[in-house]
């Protein structure tokens, strides 16, 4: 909200609206934003394209470990990797000024998918 003196009047203030003395300033202001929000949510568009490329491309590696493991009769899960993973994620996230709490709980929604789908696969090699 831009808040100008008229004169000979007390603050009036133009949120915004078409109103002569605000018009070009909130325009301006505006145009900005509105291009500056575009590149931001292209950037952030991008950064989600890569994230979704590596995880498929860790779910494929994560495949392989399943099937390694079906052919040789190892458990889905690995709680000892488990947390070897939390641990390393705790302190890449502490070192990229990300919460580590959150980037434990990614990890954890990753691991589980991860065990469904190795239990599946141990599944599939029994029948």
């Amino acid at each position: 909200m831009i808040v100008r003196r008229a004169p000979g009047r007390g603050a009036q203030s133009c949120p915004g609206i078409v109103r002569l003395g605000c018009v070009e300033q909130n325009r301006d202001d505006n145009t900005y934003a509105f291009q500056r929000l575009r590149e931001l949510r292209g950037s952030i568009d991008n950064i989600d394209a890569s994230l979704v490329h590596l995880l498929a491309e860790r779910f494929k590696l994560t495949e392989r470990v399943g099937e390694l493991k079906a052919d040789h009769g190892l458990p889905p899960a690995d709680e000892s990797r488990e947390t070897e993973q939390v641990a390393r994620l705790r302190v890449l996230a502490e070192d990229s000024h990300l919460d580590p709490a959150f980037a434990e709980k990614f990890l954890a929604f990753i691991v589980a998918e991860v065990i469904r789908r190795h239990e599946r696969i141990a599944e599939s090699r029994d029948s």
